[in-house]
């Protein structure tokens, strides 16, 4: 399906954040590697979670659910042994998954979107995986992966962190469960050092001793741990709010967005702190934020490393800012369900934008005046482009039209739900 966004001057009302994608899969995830009962209250509904969820059923699993919780009876480190995952297109479940796998006989992951997902390499988290003894069949580090964790050992492991933090992440949920202390050391850089704090955070409410150092390079963990059955209450998303508060930057409005905590440890906070750098008007209090625009907004410079999943967002807002805006250290958008850098950067240009890419910068030179849009343009299947493509079409001064942009399901079922109840003109199209 395709999605025509056609040009709104104004945007008016308020919305529950939508419960995080990225807390929910790692709360599924510690529940379903404990051995006793968990309760998770308002978990997401996403092509990703919903990967994690039929996941660890396959895994062994129980998994039941009303409209206000998720209850999961654990497998601990004993998985079920079950021939065949399907992950979908959720790159964070597939590398947590792969890890866990290692804990069982024979289990391949299969490939069923060659054009994103499968794409996407693995090979660091391979690399690991074999020095702890796993036998991992890939091709060229993609999908479809095979794992077998046999000879499974702690020890010292050496990951690279210069692609993705998810490596490190599916070490972290493993490690404890083995009979030897572990030690993780992290070559070269670290990238989305503060999702791997949520992946901290979550891990230890679960009952998990980890030591990290100051700089997240270098773990100490003990052996021979048990994931503890817990309650947990998943917060609201920034990741997908951003875009909606970016289209709130953009446009006239009084925009107000509930759930999305002050104190959270969601990198993607930050884009809070760059529409205030932006001189956008909003207020944020005791959980809400309230966006009061009239449209016109500055140009920033931001590390876009401390908030990957908003940074397409930002950019999309950037494009009508007045003045030239720089979003660097942004190397790891190219390893997205996308390239987050190049294929983006190509669409926003046939919108109209003036935009440039560097291997690790988007560079944005603000038209105040508006894009002229009026084309259609591809997402790439990836559900953050979908969702900041929107943002642009609604201060163009002709429609844009969005293919595929079904795929926004991933993260964020009733993005497009969201906007039309704030006032956007947007319509689903048979493609």
């Amino acid at each position: 399906m395709d999605v025509l966004v056609t040009p709104t001057q104004k945007l008016n009302g308020e919305i529950q954040a939508l419960s995080s994608k990225n807390y929910t899969t790692r709360y599924l995830l510690v529940a379903a590697l404990a051995e006793g009962t968990s309760t998770i209250y308002y978990p997401a509904h996403s092509e990703d979670s919903d990967a994690m969820r039929r996941c660890i059923r396959d895994l062994g699993a129980t998994v039941e659910e009303d409209e206000e919780k998720i209850v999961i009876k654990g497998f601990g480190s004993n998985p079920a042994p079950v021939k065949e995952l399907n992950v979908g297109n959720a790159g964070a479940v597939l590398r947590f998954l792969m890890a866990i796998a290692a804990l069982g006989k024979d289990i391949t992951f299969v490939n069923t979107y060659p054009d994103s997902l499968g794409k996407r390499p693995h090979d660091d988290l391979i690399d690991a995986l074999q020095q702890m003894g796993v036998e991992v069949e890939h091709q060229n580090g993609k999908l479809p992966i095979t794992v077998r964790g046999a000879e499974l050992h702690g020890g010292k492991i050496k990951v690279s962190g210069n692609v993705s933090s998810q490596f490190l992440s599916a070490l972290l949920f493993l490690t404890p469960l083995l009979p030897e202390n572990s030690e993780i050391e992290v070559l070269h850089d670290l990238k989305s050092k503060v999702v791997i704090g949520q992946t901290l955070e979550v891990i230890r409410q679960a009952g998990i001793v980890i030591e990290a150092s100051d700089d997240l390079m270098h773990y100490s963990i003990p052996g021979n741990q048990r994931y503890e059955a817990k309650q947990y209450s998943v917060q609201g998303d920034y990741p997908g709010s951003a875009a909606v508060l970016a289209a709130a930057a953009v446009t006239e409005s009084d925009v107000t967005i509930h759930r999305l905590e002050e104190e959270s440890k969601q990198g993607e906070r930050a884009i809070i702190d760059v529409l205030r750098m932006m001189e956008v008007p909003l207020t944020h209090h005791n959980g809400t934020v309230r966006v009061q625009s009239k449209g016109a907004i500055k140009a920033v410079e931001f590390d876009g490393d401390i908030a990957t999943d908003a940074v397409l967002a930002m950019v999309a807002a950037a494009v009508f800012a007045d003045g030239t805006s720089r979003f660097y250290n942004v190397e790891n958008l190219r390893y997205k369900e996308c390239d987050r850098i190049t294929d983006y950067l190509n669409e926003l240009r046939k919108a109209g934008a003036n935009v440039e890419e560097r291997q690790s910068e988007i560079i944005v030179h603000g038209r105040p005046e508006g894009v002229e849009g009026g084309v259609e343009i591809d997402a790439h299947y990836d559900h953050r482009v979908i969702m900041a493509l929107t943002v642009v079409g609604l201060r163009a001064k002709q429609p844009l039209r969005i293919r595929d942009a079904h795929h926004v399901a991933k993260s964020y079922p009733i993005y497009f739900d969201h906007l039309k109840a704030l006032g956007a003109n947007v319509e689903w199209i048979e493609a």
